[in-house]
């Protein structure tokens, strides 16, 4: 999908004043939540494409955190990593904290769209990897998670 569409479908949320849309059209599904004016985007997991434990690095060998029970969870896409939704608001998760999966961890802002990153598995936050508004890769380990 095109970034002037997902635009354009995020306008059309905001001008009808809903709080939640979902798209889906064969293989290509979005979900967009309205928090204040600010639009979050939920992206599914692509295929193929694991945000769990068993990703590998680009040597081929399993991350140390795979190798000591820990999940990571990795950035989806390159962006802009944010701990919460707003620089007032609380931090959505912290190192003690027990999360659910399908529980919002951060956000990673892409072109200008901000993006949920959910908890891939039931756990504790052991360890944040990345530091609150800076630049993050693809598949960089941004959390880590003792099932």
């Amino acid at each position: 999908m095109k970034l002037d569409n997902i635009k354009e479908f995020v306008q059309l949320a905001k001008d009808a004043g809903v709080a939640e849309l979902k798209y889906e059209n064969g293989d290509q599904k979005f979900f967009v939540k309205l928090i204040g004016d600010m639009p979050v985007m939920v992206q599914p997991p692509m295929a193929g494409i694991s945000q769990a434990t068993g990703s590998a690095d680009v040597s081929g060998k399993k991350s140390s955190a795979s190798q000591s029970g820990l999940i990571d969870i990795t950035s989806p896409f390159v962006g802009t990593f944010y701990r919460s939704s707003s620089p007032e608001a609380p931090a959505y998760a912290k190192v003690g904290d027990r999360v659910s999966k399908g529980q919002a961890l951060c956000i990673v802002e892409a072109m200008k769209i901000m993006n949920e990153i959910e908890s891939e598995a039931d756990g504790e936050i052991v360890e944040i990897c990345a530091e609150n508004e800076t630049y993050v890769e693809f598949g960089q380990v941004l959390f880590r998670v003792k099932p």
